[in-house]
């Protein structure tokens, strides 16, 4: 198969029961292109609903399903072009198995150029694995959840730093549940072969409630990555993410898209989360020393919080408590009491070939 039809029927009617829907039949062959209908009433929309991007490839000739998301979080942008590209690219590609893809996964955040909601405020990588009774953040999550997830043979879910974090480019994964699935989430992240593949538990934020920690728990294969930061692109975070994808399809035989290069080494890490992160202690300007991906030890002078309110006062000096390399750092100058500032990882020389 080397081109598809393209069907939609914005006309679809929703079923019985079901918070959100959408017209696309995922065992249809073809290109089909419509929305994750999701329901929310507002003042001058009392029946409406939220559209939410989605686009299947099915090849009608089996095969695996690869579930590739981005923008989750609205103002992270690496992900959300790379599918945009990606859907361009698998318009003519000879495929074998299915490729769903959402590039916007939160619509009104990614509208809005913000990390949550400005419907209800929800993060979406908060709220997994959702939940029919909150508000419509919490029904995306419950969609891709109940209705996605058990299509799925591997999930990637695309991030960056956003607003407020600079971060070198990495994928993360939770380590899976038994050897077996470790194993799995372990070729994945070779596959994709970020710079730096982390295993964490998710203490830094999320622990069980983001979109890729739920996938696990469903036994499904996936990862995140972070591609960059502030609210800009990184053509390099951009590139990272285009060539991993790119792979993923090329090695679960799903499409060959070319323009891959054999797998680079990943350096596996783990991050020592609080044990490594620094906060800010007060509110300030933040001044510092590093920047992601610098080596750093303890007893290292991190940076500065310059006071806002008394020049004269000398500024906090911030301190590395640990050694490894710096996974993220701030992006914004203006800093509050409790913002994360710095984390550290360190490498795994056990997964490493």
């Amino acid at each position: 198969m080397s081109t598809f039809e393209t069907h939609s029927n914005p006309a679809v009617v929703p079923p019985a029961r079901k918070p959100g829907w959408t017209s696309i039949d995922f065992e249809a062959p073809g290109i089909q292109s419509d929305f994750a209908r999701v329901p929310y009433s507002s003042d001058s929309s009392a029946y409406g609903w939220i559209p939410v991007p989605m686009i299947c490839f099915n090849s009608g000739r089996g095969g695996p399903t690869a579930l590739l998301t981005a923008g989750t979080h609205g103002d992270e942008y690496e992900g959300q072009i790379a599918l945009r590209k990606l859907v361009c690219e698998l318009k003519n590609c000879e495929l074998r198995g299915r490729v769903i893809i959402l590039p916007a996964l939160n619509q009104p955040a990614v509208k809005a150029g913000r990390r949550n909601s400005p419907l209800d405020g929800g993060n979406l990588n908060r709220l997994f694995p959702g939940s029919l009774h909150g508000g419509p953040t919490a029904v995306i999550a419950h969609f891709v959840a109940n209705e996605l997830f058990p299509l799925a043979d591997v999930v990637i879910d695309l991030h960056s730093g956003g607003t407020s974090l600079d971060y070198t480019p990495m994928a993360l994964a939770y380590p899976g549940r038994d050897a077996s699935e470790e194993e799995s989430i372990r070729r994945l992240l070779k596959s994709f072969a970020a710079p730096y593949s982390a295993t964490t538990g998710g203490s830094g934020g999320g622990n069980g409630t983001t979109l890729y920690a739920a996938a696990e728990q469903q036994g499904i294969p996936a990862i995140t990555t972070e591609l960059g930061g502030g609210p800009t692109l990184s053509k390099i975070g951009l590139a990272i993410a285009e060539t991993g994808l790119r792979r993923v399809l090329r090695d679960y035989e799903i499409a060959n898209l070319g323009n891959v290069f054999e797998s680079p080494h990943t350096s596996f890490m783990r991050f020592l989360d609080r044990d490594g992160d620094i906060y800010a202690p007060r509110d300030g300007l933040f001044e510092p020393f590093v920047k992601a991906g610098d080596k750093v030890t303890i007893g290292q002078k991190a940076g500065k919080i310059h006071r806002l309110d008394d020049a004269l006062t000398p500024p906090v000096e911030l301190t590395f408590e640990g050694s490894g390399i710096v996974a993220f750092t701030r992006f914004p100058t203006l800093t509050a009491t409790g913002d994360a500032l710095f984390g550290l990882m360190i490498e795994q020389k056990d997964h490493n070939p």
